[in-house]
């Protein structure tokens, strides 16, 4: 009866360990989605959720700001990238014309203190929305902190970085959305 057994249970480890491989490659279609569709420039909409403006009770959704270009920057308190990335989106924010152009801080699964701290200690001056439980950065098919997001002036994603960003490429990118 083992000898049945064991290699019975080593099977259906095997099944189930292929369907959850399959189920985990599925579910990242939307992470694909976005970068396939920057890639054919058929851009994709950026999910428009309203989220929390920090140290306030009010709240905002991308769409507020529906016209212009927007730099979408995800990032999070704790992260040491997120920190060197700060000081660049933060000049580029000072030299933009917010007639056309935004940048927005997204906080990804971070307390307000934490946030708060964060973005007084980098003078931060844009606007900082609060992503508490990681919904609306799931639906921009985030993979990790820093990324961002650049947003043309119909609020679709149409570039992207994965991982820190500079000032060479804030100014690449509204420049190139701008164009569009």
């Amino acid at each position: 009866m083992r000898r049945i057994l064991l290699p019975a249970l080593a099977g259906l480890a095997a099944v189930a360990l292929v369907a959850l491989l399959v189920f985990g490659v599925t579910k990242q279609g939307s992470n694909v989605s976005i970068e396939d569709g920057i890639a054919k420039g058929e851009p994709v909409a950026a999910p428009t959720k309203q989220l929390e403006k920090l140290g306030t009770t009010a709240s905002q959704s991308l769409s507020a700001f529906r016209g212009k270009v927007v730099i979408v920057n995800v990032f999070a308190s704790w992260c040491p990238p997120c920190k060197s990335e700060a000081p660049a989106l933060e000049r580029a924010y000072r030299r933009i014309d917010t007639s056309r152009e935004a940048i927005v801080g997204v906080t990804w699964r971070d307390t307000s203190p934490d946030a708060e701290r964060f973005v007084r200690a980098h003078g931060l001056t844009y606007p900082v929305l609060r992503d508490v439980d990681g919904s609306f950065s799931s639906k921009l098919g985030l993979q990790g902190v820093p990324e961002t997001f650049v947003l043309d002036r119909q609020g679709r994603i149409v570039a992207l970085s994965r991982g820190p960003v500079d000032e060479q490429f804030v100014d690449r990118a509204l420049a190139k959305a701008l164009k569009r």
